[in-house]
Formats: C-alpha cells, sequence, structure tokens
C-alpha cells in the first residue's frame, strides 16, 4: 500500500513568522534604545530601568493592538470577497464556473480538461475552489488576528526583556557598553534564526538586522547624551 508523504512547506511560517520576529527585534531594539538614550543622559540606574519597563509594557501593547488591527483589515477584506463569491455562486453558478474553467486555460490546461477541472472541484467544493484559485485565500496562508496579535505581543516582551536585564545587573558604569553589546549579539541571532526558519541564508539576514539595530541605538545614546548636555 502506497502513502503519501505530505511535504512540509515554509509558506505556512510566514504569518506567524513575521510577527514573532517583527515584535522581539522591535522589543529588543526599541527597549535597548531607549535605555541607552537615558543612560547617555546621565540618568540613574531607577531612572533607566522605569524608562525600560514603560518601554516594554507599552510597545507590547501597541504591537498587539497593531497587528491585531492590520492583520483584521486583512481579514475583514477575504471575508467581504468570501462572501461575494457565495452571492455569485448561488446566483450565477455557470458563470462562475466558466470563470474558474478561463483561469485554468490561462495556467496553461486545454479548454476541455480545464471544463472538466472546474466541474470536479466546484462538484466537490465551489467556493473552497474559487477562494484558492480565484482570491488567492488557503487556510495556510488566511488572515489570523488573534494569533497575530498574541505573537506580536509575546514576542516583543521576551526581546524587550533582555536589554532591561543586562541594565538590571551590569554596574552602571557599564550599561552603555554591555547594553549594545549584548543586544547586537542577540539581534544577529534572531536575524540568522530568522532567515534560517523561512529557508534564506543566515548570514545576510544577522548582518542587515545588526546594522539597522546598530544604528538605531547609536543615533538614540548620541540624542540621550546631547539632551542630558542641554537639560
Amino acid at each position: 500500500m502506497h502513502v503519501r508523504q505530505i511535504e512540509r512547506h515554509r509558506a505556512g511560517r510566514t504569518g506567524w513568522l513575521r510577527a514573532a520576529v517583527l515584535g522581539a527585534n522591535d522589543g529588543l531594539l526599541s527597549t535597548a534604545s531607549l535605555v541607552l538614550g537615558v543612560a547617555a543622559a546621565h540618568g540613574s540606574r531607577s531612572s533607566v530601568l522605569i524608562a525600560g519597563f514603560a518601554a516594554l509594557v507599552a510597545g507590547a501593547m501597541s504591537m498587539a493592538a497593531g497587528e491585531y488591527v492590520s492583520v483584521h483589515s486583512q481579514k475583514d477584506t477575504e471575508d467581504a470577497d468570501l462572501a461575494l463569491e457565495r452571492t455569485e455562486l448561488r446566483t450565477n453558478d455557470k458563470g462562475e464556473h466558466e470563470e474558474l474553467a478561463e483561469i485554468y486555460v490561462d495556467r496553461g490546461l486545454d479548454h476541455a480538461l480545464a471544463e472538466k477541472v472546474a466541474d470536479q472541484l466546484m462538484a466537490h467544493d465551489a467556493l473552497g475552489a474559487h477562494a484558492r484559485d480565484e482570491l488567492g485565500i488557503t487556510p495556510t496562508l488566511e488572515a489570523r488576528p488573534i494569533q497575530a496579535a498574541l505573537a506580536s505581543a509575546a514576542s516583543f516582551i521576551l526581546g524587550a526583556a533582555m536589554p532591561l536585564i543586562v541594565a538590571a545587573l551590569a554596574p552602571q558604569a557599564s550599561v552603555l557598553y554591555a547594553v549594545p553589546a549584548s543586544s547586537l549579539v542577540v539581534l544577529a541571532a534572531l536575524g540568522a534564526l530568522a532567515a534560517r526558519t523561512g529557508g534564506a541564508r543566515m548570514a545576510p539576514g544577522a548582518l542587515r538586522v545588526t546594522f539597522w539595530g546598530a544604528l538605531a541605538m547609536g543615533v538614540t545614546a548620541g540624542a540621550g547624551a546631547l539632551f542630558g548636555t542641554i537639560v
């Protein structure tokens, strides 16, 4: 008996991977940058930690809300398209059949085979066939706003916790060096992990995240130092 092996592709990971990586990167980078800005302005350890913790909470809520609204807007569009497709299938089944067959003709099937494929797919699941082949909506790639929001918030908190822990444990005189050094190491690891999970090359992913992270922290530390001399 032949057992069909199901291939596992990376496309199904894109939704949660994007939300998780963005959340962790934003959490680490924004919190580390804020900690450096306050420290460069000669803030006390308590000021640094309070600012960092506030950034963690506010950032996590902002990421969750933003991701939920964004992905839910996508889901609303998908639901509206599916509702329209249901109406068209109910009122114009023949036209929808021809439309589906034309899609397969455009993909390379001859007209007779395209008609047969459309017949069988619509008999099995007409809405699913049109959702997949006409609208590009599949269960693997459909919008999941709650999942995206929770993944963003949780990963933001995990990312933001690292510079806070370093700032709390490192000697105050070393915060300006310990936080960026440890943050860049973790950012590089996150970039490499995201690239590996998505099937891309690890080195460019790590380098890209590290470069922009260093730039963001450097600019924020410089702004904090400048502001500290003025105030």
